[in-house]
């Protein structure tokens, strides 16, 4: 909780980073709000990057059944072993590799990860696929937009 208000930053800067490269409805003007990310840290799936003693990036980290991921359309899952979801990766502009922080970290405890994007996402989308992920399908969040969901099973 000590760095709500920067996690908070982190997000803006990143709802701004993807409105000026073409995807603005992702996240809106206010996702993820105070209470989200309040519900993460409490829950202890909140993960900070750090660059030396300084953080640059924020994402969540949810080891289990993901309720939004149980339909899948237009495809199925590699496979039905049990997996970590990465939600909401934001950062704060000042370091590189953030995302490659993230799945190296979330790698290294399951075998099997699981992530969606929105379509206008092209950056997350290539980032992924660069590293391996499998584009399986698409589901649909809590409010009933698309993503489009990724594996990689390890």
């Amino acid at each position: 909780m000590a760095q709500f208000d920067l996690i908070q930053q982190m997000y803006a800067y990143s709802r701004e980073l993807m409105r000026k490269t073409g995807n603005p409805t992702q996240w809106g003007s206010v996702y993820p709000g105070p209470e989200r990310i309040r519900n993460d840290i409490e829950k202890g799936q909140c993960y900070l990057v750090m660059n030396g003693e300084t953080p640059c990036g924020v994402f969540a980290f949810i080891i289990g059944d993901d309720p939004t991921y149980r339909v899948i359309e237009n495809g199925r899952w590699l496979n039905d072993h049990p997996y970590g979801v990465i939600h909401r990766v934001g950062s704060n502009g000042t370091a590189k590799g953030v995302m490659t922080a993230v799945l190296d970290f979330c790698e290294g405890q399951v075998t099997d990860i699981r992530i969606d994007t929105h379509r206008d996402n092209r950056i997350m989308q290539h980032l992924l696929e660069k590293r391996g992920y499998i584009r399986c399908g698409v589901i649909y969040t809590d409010d009933g937009t698309p993503r489009f969901a990724y594996q990689r099973s390890i």
